[in-house]
This record gives structure tokens, C-alpha cells and sequence, in this order.
């Protein structure tokens, strides 16, 4: 049996998609003129990107998409995205060494901006907030290029295939196994009858929790409690809060504001890492789906457990007790806020940050690390491995030592009284594996790169740049830390960093089956 993919009706749906994707840069577009800042760098990037999708539609006038198919076009599409996204980047003459203008040799070529411009991009599509921008500030960048980074995270947050399905009837036929290969989790819920309402409403849900939590950052401004937070930024931060994303126009991040924006943001970054769907069943009056999902009572439990304990460590003096402007709050509060924002950001993958959280004790460190490895719920924009995952993984693990023990028992693992059909044990376990697998190799790799050119990594940020760049988080440890940059790593570990971003979001297995596809089956 021989198994091909017809990558043309692929690729002509992929044209469809960067074709709309163009229309995404009319906003910072609309921005640079406000401002009278590069203009023509989104100009120029709006016409080269409608002039391609366009020329890719007719690659195939009647796509006709199969599951083989799908499972390309989902992963071409995000590799796609990265790529033009980068155009504004490139263009302004950011990810380069120096951040200012494009670096040239002797001929001409461009230098590392290439590299940076992608990785950027692709760091914003798949809502990583990895960043290799060396300095952050509006004298650097424009205003316009800096909520490009945000847009970029929001649209990348509940997925640009499931954007596609909610408003193209065409890509609708086939909309239950691009969602599939799309949504982060083991498991996709169909929550109307047909797949294209299911994409609309979880991309309501989205829009509506992103305008409310940008009404209520500058309603914080307007009523004098958030003096930095104007319009502009709380724009910014609702594009990259929802999609667990964690860019930031400014260099200090969240830290930058008031104490009442970062309370308000904390129960924003605990919903963006929530199984959407269940927002749809409240809605609809079924609150009570909330707390009978054991997913969301490990996921809710696991945040307020992970609070407790970096609060005391944060509280016997694991951290300074002054805010960012040196505002002194009480001792207690700091603590509390402090270790509430970071387990908040860190679990499900958000990256923001409310404190440089490198200068804190090791044990604080360490704390933080193991909750990277965590990850928000299934049908959530959080990365990492997924709470429903670890869920199963401890179950598997239980019932196989109580098997060797009892060996004439059979027991099924169940989910809230569910039993798990054994293929999706399968599944998770691959799954598991193969990320811990590309973790550890990965880790092991940036250390012997960065040996390579006389770079000195410590064995934290070698390991927290792979687990920050695979499970899509962001910051990591050292200088790798909430206010650094990856700017400093050779263009080989970059090129490394983008694959693992492009393979974290896809959740590694679409893309994995990609390269099988064209296998013969003996």
C-alpha cells in the first residue's frame, strides 16, 4: 500500500490562507500611519504577501483535501505564516546584531537578519515570546513593527487553521481533521453539529475574553490605577495575554505596571490556559461541566498549589521585595502577587513576567522549571506537554505497578469515570516520549553549539532553551531570563529553536507523520 499526499490541493489551501493573512497587516499598517512610522514596510509586506497567496491558489483551482492532505497543509501553514511574517521584521531592519538597520558584507548578503527576522516571527505565530530583539523600547522600533510581534501571537493563539474553517466554506468540508491536526491536546470537542460553527465559537470566546480584558486595562488607566497602561498597550498586552503568547512592547514586560494590572492579568492568563470549550458550556448554562472536568480541577488545584509554595519561598526572602520603579509594597503582598503572576505565566506557557525571576534563590528556580514542564489544558492556547496528558501518563504508570503486582486484574484508566480508549494511551505515551526525547537531545545540542564557537552555557540555560523553545513558554534562566534575549546564540541553534517552536505548537506528532507519509507499508 502506497502512501502519497497530494501536495498540490495543500498548497492551493494554503495559498487561501496566507492570501487572508495578508489582510492582517492592514492593522499595523492603519498603525504606522497614526504614527508616521514605517509605512512602507507594511505596505510593501501587505502587497508581497496578497501577490503570493494569490499566485499559490492557482496551484490547484478545486482543492480536494484528504487526511494526508491536511495534516501538510496544517503544518505548511504554520512554517508558512512564520515565513511571511517575517517580512515587516526583515524590512525594518530588526533581527540583526546591532537591532539597527540591516547588516550587509562585502556582497551585499544579508547578515544573521534572516535568521532573526524567522525566528522572531516564528516565535510570535506559535505564541512562544521568545525573543532576539536586543533592546525593546519605541526608540528602537516603531510602534507599528512592536504590535506586529503582538498581532502575530493573538492569531497564532486559537490557531490560524481554525481562523481559516470559521470563515472559509471551502476549508469547512474538511474542518474536523484540520482541527485535529491544529488544536493543542489529545482530544478535540465538537461542540455543534457542524465543525465550522465549532471553529466560530471558540474564536468568539477568544475575541470576547481579549476586548474585555483590553477595556479593563485601560479602564484601569482612565481611572488612574495603571498611569503607563494607555490605549496602546492594553491593545498590545490583550493580543498576547489570551494567546498565552507573552511578547511585550516593553523591555521590563508586565513588571513595567502598576500592582492592579498585574492582578488584573493573573485570572486572564489562568483562563487563556483553560479548555475552551468549557467557557462554551457555561454559556450555554452548564456551569456544572466546569468543575466536573477532572482536567480543570488538576489544572486549577496544581495553580494554587504551585502559588503556595513559591509564595513562602518568595516571602522568606527567595526574591527582592522591591517593585520595578522601587516602590516598596508590603512584604506579604509581593510575595503573594509575585508568585500568583509567575506560576500563572510559566504553567500554561504565557512567559510574561512581574520580576526579573534569575536573580531569585535557586530553590525558587528550580520550583519555577518543573512547573515549565507542566503546560496548560487540552483545547487551551497553553503549550507544554498538557495537564490531561500527565493525567493519563501517572494513571498508565499506576496501573501498569498495580498490574505487576496483581497480575490476573484488568483495570482500565478512567477520566472522570470515563474509561480512555487504549489507543489514546497510545497516543499520549508517543507523545510524552517523543518531547522528552527532543528536550534532552535538544538541550544536549545548544551546549555543544554554543561550545563550537566559544559561547559558555550553564547547564540551565541550555536546558531551559530547549524547554522554553519546544513547549512554546519563552523566557528561560540566566540570560535567557524574563528581560534577555536569545539574540546571543549561534544562527545554527536558531535554526534549531525554530524547528522546535514550529514542532511544539504542531505537537510534534502532525508533523512527525508528515515525513512517514510517504512511506510503503510492507
Amino acid at each position: 500500500m502506497t502512501w502519497s499526499v497530494e501536495w498540490r490541493a495543500s498548497v492551493a489551501s494554503l495559498g487561501t490562507m496566507v492570501k487572508f493573512l495578508s489582510l492582517s497587516m492592514l492593522v499595523p499598517l492603519f498603525v504606522s500611519v497614526v504614527y508616521m512610522e514605517d509605512f512602507w514596510v507594511f505596505l510593501v509586506s501587505f502587497v508581497v504577501t496578497a501577490i503570493a497567496g494569490f499566485a499559490l491558489e492557482q496551484v490547484d483551482p478545486d482543492p480536494d483535501l484528504g487526511p494526508r492532505e491536511a495534516l501538510l497543509l496544517v503544518s505548511l501553514a504554520w512554517a508558512t505564516a512564520s515565513v511571511f511574517g517575517a517580512i515587516p521584521f526583515l524590512l525594518a531592519g530588526l533581527g540583526t546584531e546591532s537591532t539597527i538597520g540591516l547588516s550587509l558584507d562585502s556582497t551585499g548578503a544579508l547578515i544573521a537578519s534572516l535568521v532573526n527576522a524567522l525566528f522572531e516571527s516564528t516565535s510570535g505565530f506559535t505564541t512562544t515570546g521568545a525573543t532576539v530583539l536586543g533592546e525593546i523600547s519605541f526608540e528602537q522600533h516603531s510602534h507599528a513593527v512592536l504590535l506586529w510581534r503582538q498581532l502575530i501571537q493573538w492569531l497564532g493563539g486559537m490557531g490560524i487553521i481554525v481562523l481559516m474553517i470559521a470563515i472559509l466554506p471551502e476549508l469547512a468540508v474538511n474542518g474536523a481533521q484540520l482541527m485535529q491536526s491544529e488544536a493543542p491536546g489529545p482530544d478535540l470537542q465538537k461542540l455543534t453539529p457542524k465543525i465550522a460553527e465549532t471553529a466560530r465559537a471558540l474564536w468568539l470566546i477568544y475575541f470576547g475574553f481579549t476586548v474585555v480584558l483590553v477595556a479593563i486595562l485601560f479602564g484601569l488607566h482612565l481611572a488612574g490605577y495603571a498611569p503607563n497602561m494607555d490605549l496602546y498597550n492594553a491593545v498590545a498586552h490583550g493580543f498576547t495575554t489570551l494567546p498565552t503568547g507573552g511578547f511585550s512592547p516593553q523591555a521590563k514586560s508586565i513588571a513595567y505596571f502598576s500592582a492592579a494590572v498585574q492582578w488584573v492579568i493573573i485570572p486572564f492568563m489562568v483562563v487563556a490556559g483553560t479548555n475552551f470549550a468549557l467557557f462554551w458550556h457555561v454559556l450555554r448554562g452548564e456551569a456544572k461541566q466546569m468543575y466536573k472536568n477532572s482536567e480543570f480541577r488538576a489544572y486549577t488545584g496544581l495553580i494554587a498549589v504551585f502559588i503556595a509554595l513559591l509564595s513562602v519561598v518568595l516571602f522568606r526572602g527567595a526574591a527582592p521585595v522591591l517593585d520595578i520603579g522601587g516602590a516598596t509594597e508590603g512584604v506579604a503582598e509581593h510575595s503573594l502577587r509575585t508568585a500568583a503572576f509567575q506560576i500563572g505565566s510559566l504553567l500554561n506557557s504565557t512567559g510574561y513576567a512581574n520580576a526579573n525571576f534569575v536573580e531569585w534563590s535557586q530553590s525558587a528556580q528550580m520550583l519555577l522549571l518543573f512547573v515549565m514542564f507542566i503546560g496548560g489544558s487540552a483545547g487551551s492556547t497553553g503549550g507544554g506537554i498538557k495537564v490531561v496528558r500527565w493525567l493519563v501518563v501517572i494513571k498508565t504508570i499506576r496501573r501498569q505497578l498495580y498490574a505487576t503486582a496483581h497480575p490476573e486484574v484488568i483495570e482500565p484508566v478512567r477520566l472522570a469515570g470515563s474509561v480512555v480508549d487504549e489507543a489514546a494511551i497510545r497516543g499520549i505515551m508517543t507523545f510524552t516520549l517523543l518531547y522528552l526525547v527532543l528536550f534532552g537531545v535538544a538541550a544536549v545540542f545548544f551546549s555543544l553549539d554554543g561550545a563550537r564557537i566559544g559561547l559558555d552555557l550553564t547547564v540551565l540555560e541550555s536546558v531551559s532553551a530547549s524547554l522554553a523553545t519546544l513547549g512554546n513558554i519563552g523566557p528561560g534562566f540566566g540570560r535567557l531570563g524574563p528581560f534577555g534575549s536569545y539574540l546571543f546564540f549561534p544562527n545554527t541553534s536558531k535554526l534549531v529553536m525554530i524547528g522546535l517552536m514550529w514542532v511544539g505548537r504542531l505537537e510534534i506528532v502532525p508533523v512527525l507523520a508528515i515525513f512517514v507519509s510517504g512511506l510503503r507499508d510492507r
